[in-house]
């Protein structure tokens, strides 16, 4: 109940600060991230959660379906086919590049085997905007870069759980999370993927049947439902989640767009609060100890990963491409590491493998800090566009001798249309017919 009570008290702040945050660096996930980091044992020590706790991996999950499955309905299936080589690129050679720099740098600066690092390099690879909202819900914006990053982190979670559960069996856990097989993998993958496109092709089905519907105010519970039913199916199932979510998302958008207006506004309160819930929890496990058990090099390897390998991987898997130079810029940029990272991360943890706890903890600082840089800079960097907008708007004052006579003669063409016009409508109505001008 204190867990509750702290939450709500969290959740009023957060929404007392939304204007001010919507306006400058403050930001609300990173309220709720410190607010769990204070009340947790390493401070005033009001909840007491440990990595080990369920709460954890069940709130961390529940997040980062909601976020995906609401994030999946902004995918437009048209602007998809006419732009897919730059999410293509980023998720076949920038997704890959930034694993293996991750374990280069886990492997000589924090001393970890080969196999550890490259699980520490795909845990991290995985990028989150929910900590880059103002970025992908913004308007001003360009509609390019918007895309390239809701996609590219849409799929990339489900793209790097099968490299994290193959590398956990291969360092030699003790744990049931480490079994896993190349065929069991692909059926998690394939089994989400076809739950995620059926289950909102049968729901929009059975709407459409003669002496079925949805009345008006329960419309937007319809899409709500769709979510619940194909997230217990997939963990009955052990489905990806998180793919299942993301294509479901898309398809019920592309089936359904009444659905998805309809369910818009809640979807995205209900994916705020789970995302809050889950970064208060997260917040519990940032304890100073935790922070005291990474060495120097940890601390090195966190910053590069953050200011290095994302952007350098991605600026390289965009080379060619038609992207300007600043829409590049910041897409390289925005990388955060986000809920599947934790997910990941305690998988890692609760596997049992032999340096476990030292990668848990590279991870689990690496998201903290890449929280607190990207939540922090989503909003001034996107305003950025928004004043080359307002730039571009803006009328001259001072114009040229030849602008202003042909705009003088604009002005007297559109006079004398104007009066050919009326002394047209005079000689029809005297029931003259006027000639066609050559």
């Amino acid at each position: 109940m204190v867990l509750i009570a702290v939450f709500g008290a969290a959740l009023l702040i957060a929404v007392l600060l939304s204007g001010l945050a919507a306006r400058t660096v403050l930001s609300t996930s990173l309220l709720f991230l410190v607010g769990g980091a204070l009340v947790s044992d390493g401070f005033l020590g009001l909840i007491h959660i440990s990595p080990e706790s369920e709460i954890v991996s069940v709130t961390a999950d529940l997040a980062l379906f909601a976020v995906l499955f609401t994030d999946g309905m902004h995918v437009s299936f048209a602007k998809l086919r006419a732009n897919w080589r730059n999410p293509a690129r980023a998720l076949g050679l920038g997704m890959p590049l930034a694993c293996v720099g991750m374990a280069l740098i886990t492997h000589y600066l924090v001393g970890l085997d080969w196999t550890t690092s490259f699980l520490v390099g795909a845990v991290l690879a995985p990028t989150d905007p929910v900590f880059a909202s103002a970025i992908v819900g913004r308007k001003e914006v360009p509609a390019r870069l918007r895309e390239l990053l809701n996609i590219e982190s849409g799929i990339n979670d489900g793209l790097a759980l099968p490299v994290v559960l193959i590398l956990i069996a291969v360092a030699g856990p003790t744990s049931p999370h480490a079994e896993a097989s190349f065929g069991k993998i692909g059926l998690e993958l394939a089994l989400g993927l076809g739950f995620g496109v059926l289950a909102p092709l049968l729901v929009n089905g059975l709407v459409r049947l003669r002496h079925l519907g949805a009345e008006a105010k329960l419309q937007p519970l319809l899409p709500l439902a769709t979510g619940v039913i194909l997230y217990a199916a997939c963990h009955l199932t052990h489905a990806n989640p998180y793919l299942a979510a993301f294509s479901a998302g898309a398809v019920l958008a592309a089936v359904s767009p009444e659905a998805k207006t309809a369910f818009e506004p809640l979807g995205e309160s209900l994916a705020e609060l789970a995302k809050f819930a889950a970064l208060l929890v997260f917040g519990a496990l940032l304890t100073p100890q935790l922070f005291g058990d990474l060495s120097w090099g940890g601390y090195v390897a966190v910053v590069l990963a953050i200011v290095l390998i994302r952007p350098a991987s991605l600026l390289l898997s965009l080379l060619g491409t038609s992207i300007d130079r600043r829409e590049k810029l910041v897409a390289a940029w925005f990388g955060p590491k986000g809920f599947a990272s934790v997910v990941y991360g305690l998988l890692v943890l609760q596997a049992g493998i032999p340096q476990g706890e030292e990668a848990y903890t590279l991870i689990a600082v690496c998201i903290a800090f890449s929280i607190i840089a990207h939540s922090s800079t989503d909003v001034p960097i996107a305003r950025l566009f928004h004043v080359d907008d307002l730039v571009e708007g803006i009328p001259h004052t001072h114009e040229t001798k030849d602008a202003k006579d042909a705009k003088d003669a604009g002005d007297a063409k559109g006079a004398g249309d104007i009066k050919g016009a009326e002394a047209a409508k005079d000689a029809e109505g005297s029931g003259v017919v006027p000639r066609a001008r050559t």
